[in-house]
């Protein structure tokens, strides 16, 4: 029986050995498979769990005015994000509280924020912040919580380039204005690296790039900043002094097109998103359009001069002051007599002008107005830009000719009116518009003869004389071409008695035609409503200002010498206000 039990206990003892014996070669076995064999796959299983690929901000490029000075540029800022699978996991929830106060977030909202997307591994809980607040998340250290960086764009003019230049969204891309228009160029390409990223969601080390970030392309405006600073300026100060409802302003270079100046009031400041509105960040001068008034009495004396139906010195009789178009009554302020076409342009006879365009037919004077650009887009490619409306003119009658004789019944925008202008101003070629600047001037389409242009230009002179409706337009030393427009303001029950549109358009130097500015102002409550005493004004104060900052000489040679000093002051002070 001891015998028995002796080779048991030995039998036991080999079993248990060898159990151990295959134990350990299982186990070695296993080790060099999932060492040898399996590495790749278990390699790539580790890294999908803990390797990721990060996305690289790509920087927007620069728009600058045509000076080179920057009005819009991106700057490298933090968000915060959240993996919610890593928060959950290791507790993070337990600072949430102290989270949620430091983002300035309502407890319930964040936490809802991070519950409702707990399969993702990237949420973002606070865009475009603060270097300040940035410091004080991460010294919170509430797992899975980092940072991205971004650009996030700035605007060094502010509400005076807000218009033009526009503004982007919260990822960088153009909502409105040379933002959203030149969006394909601006945008850059992000790059990608890959990374290893620990439990805690924190990255411990770049593993290798995948691509590097091509910033975006820069553009260069057409506008200069200076003249955009003071058409701002003085925008801004006939609202308020006319309390008006809203205006606009355009100057244009009327050798090459370019857009030197575009401002609008309301405004607004594109680096403060909590204060957009969308009646505010429109650009009225391309978006919005109003019927022109008597600013289009210069088209119609042209269109008529051109086709041979009248003459410089042709006399027309006003009297007695009204006239009868059908059931129609068409008046004048006064009765002017007989008055020959620089005499109707100075005092902006209505009589006079309709007179001239019954003498042509409708399609005759509906294909100059055509050939100017009205009722059409300028090819600009601003965003929302306005086509303006003229009418079919088989569907004129006599009444609604003569109504767009004196500019009634149709509707124009600022830009388009200055475009036309140019025409007047450009001894009769009309250039595309750019808002870019460029290297040389385009030959442009000849729609009016060059002395027909010559001899409009010249009568406009008349407008800004003493006795003409237009002499608060007037620049100190230089000839000045242009014409006044009052208009009542249209709406559903027909035109208002106590609402109007004050309308000045001219051209600088007339001798020599540079630039063309057309200036609008909506809805004037406070004393005078007439173009002449509201619109022509600002005209005057841009322009003087204008045509020293470019250094257009006088056409006065004595007036030059007496001015250089003032002109080297007044440099230095708009180029301060330009900057600040």
């Amino acid at each position: 029986m001891k015998e028995w039990d002796a080779r048991l206990i030995a039998a036991r003892r080999w079993l248990l050995l060898v159990v151990l014996l295959l134990a350990a070669v299982v186990l070695g076995w296993r080790a060099v498979y999932l060492q040898w064999v399996e590495q790749d796959f278990l390699q790539g299983q580790g890294d999908a769990r803990h390797l990721r690929v990060m996305d690289l901000a790509a920087n927007r490029g620069v728009i600058m005015d045509r000076n080179g000075e920057p009005v819009a540029i991106s700057t490298p800022v933090d968000s915060i994000w959240v993996n919610p699978q890593v928060y959950l996991l290791n507790e993070g929830d337990t600072k949430v509280a102290q989270l949620a106060k430091v983002l300035k977030l309502k407890v319930k909202e964040l936490r809802q924020r991070i519950d409702t997307r707990a399969d993702r591994e990237f949420v973002y809980l606070k865009r475009h912040v603060s270097p300040k607040l940035a410091d004080k998340v991460m010294a919170l250290a509430v797992p899975g919580v980092a940072l991205q960086r971004e650009y996030r764009r700035y605007y060094p003019m502010a509400e005076v380039m807000g218009h033009v230049v526009g503004f982007t969204d919260v990822d960088d891309r153009g909502q409105e204005g040379i933002e959203l228009a030149l969006n394909e160029r601006l945008h850059g390409v992000k790059g990608g690296k890959r990374v290893l990223r620990n439990n805690m969601g924190e990255v411990v080390e770049d593993v290798e790039s995948i691509s590097e970030p091509q910033p975006g392309e820069n553009v260069v405006l057409s506008l200069d900043k200076r003249l955009q600073y003071l058409a701002y300026r003085e925008l801004k100060v006939a609202v308020k002094t006319n309390r008006a409802r809203s205006a606009s302003a355009v100057i244009l270079d009327v050798k090459t097109g370019e857009v030197l100046a575009m401002v609008n009031q309301p405004s607004f400041n594109p680096n403060n998103r909590a204060s957009f509105e969308s009646a505010n960040y429109r650009n009225r001068a391309v978006t919005d359009v109003f019927e022109p008034g008597s600013t289009m009495k210069a088209f119609t004396v042209a269109a008529a001069l051109e086709l041979g139906k009248i003459k410089s010195s042709t006399v027309i009789k006003t009297s007695p002051g009204h006239m009868r178009i059908g059931n129609n009554t068409i008046r004048d302020a006064v009765n002017y007599g007989d008055m020959d076409i620089t005499k109707i342009l100075q005092k902006s006879s209505n009589i006079g002008v309709t007179k001239i365009a019954l003498s042509m037919t409708a399609e005759e004077m509906w294909k100059s107005l055509d050939k100017l650009g009205f009722g059409l887009s300028s090819g600009s490619r601003f965003p929302g830009e306005a086509d303006g409306k003229v009418g079919d003119y088989w569907r004129w009658s006599p009444v609604q000719q003569a109504s767009r004789a004196y500019g009634y019944g149709m509707q124009v925008s600022a830009l388009q009116l200055a475009r036309a202008y140019s025409v007047l101003a450009n001894d009769g070629l009309l250039k595309p518009i750019s808002f870019l600047k460029r290297d040389q001037a385009p030959e442009g389409e000849r729609v009016m003869s060059a002395a027909v242009a010559s001899q409009v230009r010249k009568m406009l002179e008349s407008v800004v004389a003493d006795e003409g409706t237009g002499k608060q337009a007037k620049v100190d030393g230089y000839r000045i071409a242009g014409k006044t427009g009052t208009v009542h303001k249209s709406g559903s029950g027909g035109y208002s008695d106590d609402r109007y549109v004050a309308v000045f358009a001219g051209i600088a130097p007339a001798s020599k035609p540079r630039l063309a500015m057309v200036v609008v102002v909506h809805d004037p409550k406070l004393g005078d409503y007439h173009g002449g005493q509201v619109a022509a004004p600002v005209f005057s104060k841009v322009m003087n200002g204008a045509l020293r900052l470019m250094n257009i000489p006088p056409d006065d040679a004595q007036a030059i010498k007496s001015r250089q000093a003032a002109n080297d002051a007044y440099l230095l002070r708009v180029a301060g206000g330009a900057n600040e």
